[in-house]
C-alpha cells in the first residue's frame, strides 16, 4: 500500500493519536483525509484534509459518514475512551461507554465501511489497540476489557474480509502522551511516532504492529502462567489461607 494513493478515515482525529494520524498521512501525501470527529469544528483547515462529523456510538452517525467518505480506501479506528473504571466497584455506565466506544465503535464502522473498501478495491483498515488487552491493574479493567474485546474483533474481520481483499491491521501500545493519558505519570510516547510505525506496518501489509518494547514484552508472555505475570497476586492467595 502507497499512501499516495490513498484515501483515508480517521476516526477521533482531532487530538491526540488521531491528530497524529492526519499529520503522518499528509506528510505521506494521502489523496484525501477524512477527520472524523464529534467535534469537526475543531479540524484546522488544511488542504487534503476534510472534517466530518462523526459518533461512533451512534448508528445514524456512522451511516451518514458511510454515505459522505464512499470513496474511502483507509479506515482507521482510532477514537476510544478510557473512565479508569474498575470492574468490581466501577459505575457500570462507564463501562459500558467504554466497551460502546472501544469496541462496537469499531464494529459499527467495520459494517459501515466493509462494503466501501471491498467496492473500492479492498483497502485496509487498521485498529487502535492497546497493551491493556493484555494484562491488568488495579484500574482500568473495564477499559482493559473492550481493547480485548476489540483485539478479537480485529483477529475476526482480518479472516472475514480477506476474501475481498482487505488487509487488517492492528496497533498495539502502553502510554501515549494523549489527553487520556494527562493525568498518569508514566513514560509515554509521542502520538506522531505511534502514528509513524503504524502506517508503516500498513504499508508492509503487517497483521500487527507493537510500537514500543513494553508492548511487545507484554504480548510475548501471553502463554505465561498467570502466577508469573502478576507474582504479587500469589501473596494475596497465601494470606487467604
Amino acid at each position: 500500500m502507497d499512501m499516495r494513493n490513498e484515501i483515508a478515515l480517521v476516526t477521533g482525529a482531532n487530538r491526540g493519536i488521531g491528530q497524529g494520524f492526519v499529520e503522518e498521512l499528509r506528510a505521506r501525501g494521502a489523496k484525501k483525509i477524512y477527520a472524523a470527529t464529534r467535534r469537526p469544528e475543531t479540524v484546522p483547515e488544511i488542504e487534503g484534509v476534510v472534517p466530518l462529523r462523526l459518533d461512533v456510538t451512534d448508528d445514524a452517525s456512522v451511516a451518514r459518514a458511510a454515505e459522505l467518505a464512499g470513496d474511502t480506501t483507509l479506515l482507521i479506528n482510532n477514537a476510544g475512551v478510557s473512565t479508569f473504571a474498575r470492574l468490581t466497584d466501577g459505575a457500570e455506565e462507564d463501562i459500558r461507554l467504554e466497551m460502546e466506544t472501544n469496541f462496537f465503535g469499531p464494529l459499527r464502522m467495520l459494517r459501515a465501511f466493509a462494503p466501501i473498501l471491498g467496492a473500492n478495491g479492498g483497502g485496509a483498515v487498521l485498529n487502535v489497540l492497546s497493551v491493556m488487552a493484555w494484562m491488568a491493574f488495579e484500574h482500568s479493567n473495564g477499559y482493559g476489557a473492550s481493547k480485548a474485546a476489540a483485539w478479537a474483533l480485529t483477529n475476526g474481520v482480518r479472516h472475514e474480509l480477506a476474501a475481498q481483499g482487505t488487509r487488517v491491521t492492528g496497533l498495539a501500545m502502553a502510554s501515549v502522551d494523549t489527553d487520556m493519558m494527562a493525568d498518569i505519570e508514566d513514560e509515554k510516547s509521542d502520538p506522531r511516532v505511534i502514528a509513524k510505525a503504524a502506517l508503516d506496518g500498513v504499508e508492509a501489509g503487517a497483521f500487527e504492529v507493537l510500537a514500543d518494547a513494553r508492548t511487545a514484552g507484554w504480548k510475548s508472555r501471553l502463554g505465561e502462567d498467570p502466577a508469573l505475570l502478576y507474582p504479587h497476586l500469589t501473596e494475596v492467595g497465601a494470606a487467604g489461607r
